[in-house]
């Protein structure tokens, strides 16, 4: 029970940072201003409106009884209850009183008017409209062979306190949230950008000299950020230092060995002894590849659409079928993307007949799928043919000689970009490779 309520709150709360800080600080705000208002309409305005009509109600009561004792010249009771009651007063005759009552039962000053006229006057003997006049209310009591009709100023029956609270409450509320943004904003600016430049250098791409910012806690984890940074590249630049003295190192003897092997007499074991050193010199070249500097390469905004035209057309007569959305534009590294492509679809040539190139596109992301119809790899071995080296059977790899790199590689590109590599069955009954890329 416990945990669905607290899955039920983290599915509504915001997923951002600065939403849930505003959230933290508004609703307090909020809250604190719905419980001011209700005690200030339930103690002080409700009750000052209904004093105000129940003084209103008890004036036209006064006004009606002396208007009908005979001893009181009407004209001027009329005249002086006008001008010192603040009521414009006249008589229609007319002895139809059936008036349709337009009241808002949501307004207090409705359902007041009506309490308070109901108790002095009997039922169908008044009538009243707040909404007709601006400024005024209509008030009709009925009298003998016609009715009396009251313009009543409004602010008789209702306290303008209610707008200078309205006032007093909601410009301070609104400043404090307006502060509050800002102040928000500030302090998760830092970590926005912190994000940021995490995520950039991700993907490999460069960026600049991190500054870091905000409270001490954020600019404490954007040093460290920053630490970490620097020995990646340094490990990084080493990494391809060493590697590129390795190579030269293997290079020079392998390249003895094939001039020695060339003069064997021989033939089969000469043979025999090339194959060796030529596998082992496509080892080198794949590990050099996968280890290699070129992933430092720039990041270029490039057409996707175009390059894997051209890496299905160099594969010549192959039987490689496309459906490509059209001027699919990147930004990444161009070089890696193809190397990337070139290994998948090598793959796919290499144990099966036929290969299927598809580009589609969503909203937030590209879609890459190559499939083919090989003999495909069983569902268990999905994950573990993205580690290096990792060699499935030597069955299905048979003559063709594999040193199970392709596929980190390609997973190292993609994931480099920011985007997710995945194996799964092909509509072909072999192997099908989707990749996803942010857009």
């Amino acid at each position: 029970m416990f945990y669905g309520l607290n899955r039920f709150i983290k599915n509504l709360l915001p997923k951002r940072l600065f939403y849930r800080a505003l959230l933290i600080v508004a609703v307090p705000v909020i809250v604190l201003q719905l419980v001011i208002t209700i005690v200030f309409f339930d103690s002080l305005w409700i009750k000052t409106n209904k004093g105000m009509t129940k003084a209103l109600v008890n004036e036209i009561s006064t006004f009606i009884e002396v208007y009908n004792d005979e001893i009181y010249n009407k004209e001027k009771v009329t005249n002086l209850f006008s001008v010192y009651q603040d009521l414009n007063i006249e008589f229609v005759e007319n002895d139809n009183f059936d008036f349709t009552f337009d009241e808002r039962w949501f307004s207090p000053i409705d359902r007041t008017l009506r309490r308070e006229l109901k108790s002095r006057f009997a039922a169908n003997n008044y009538w009243f409209n707040t909404t007709n006049y601006k400024e005024s209310i209509d008030l009709r009591i009925k009298f003998q062979n016609g009715y009396f009709k009251f313009l009543v100023p409004r602010d008789r029956v209702t306290s303008s306190s209610a707008r200078i609270f309205a006032l007093w409450i909601t410009v301070p509320a609104a400043i404090m949230v307006f502060i509050s943004l800002i102040f928000l904003k500030n302090q998760t600016r830092p970590i926005t950008n912190l994000a940021k430049v995490a995520a950039k250098f991700g993907k490999g791409e460069e960026i600049e000299e991190l500054k870091p910012s905000g409270a001490a806690e954020i600019r404490q984890a954007g040093y460290e950020f920053d630490r970490m940074r620097k020995r990646i590249l340094r490990h990084l630049n080493q990494r391809s230092e060493m590697l590129s003295g390795i190579s030269h190192d293997l290079r020079t003897p392998l390249t003895r060995m094939k001039l020695q092997v060339a003069f064997i007499d021989d033939k089969e074991l000469a043979n025999k002894l090339t194959e060796d050193i030529n596998e082992m010199e496509k080892m080198l070249n794949e590990y050099l590849q996968f280890t290699s500097s070129s992933y430092l390469e720039k990041n270029e905004q490039f057409n996707l659409t175009e390059l894997l035209n051209k890496i299905i057309i160099k594969y010549g007569n192959k039987n490689i079928s496309s459906n490509l959305v059209s001027n699919v534009f990147i930004n990444g590294k161009k070089n890696l993307i193809m190397r990337c492509i070139n290994n998948l679809i090598d793959n796919g040539i290499k144990y099966g007949d036929k290969v299927s190139v598809e580009l589609t596109k969503s909203a937030n992301n590209f879609f890459i799928k190559i499939e083919d119809n090989g003999p495909g790899i069983d569902e268990k071995e999905y994950e573990n043919v993205f580690k290096p080296f990792y060699k499935i059977d030597r069955g299905r790899a048979d003559s063709k000689s594999s040193v199970g790199l392709g596929l980190s590689i390609a997973s190292d590109i993609i994931r480099s970009h920011g985007g997710n590599i995945k194996l799964e069955k092909s509509s072909m009954n072999g192997l099908g490779v989707k990749i996803s890329l942010p857009v």
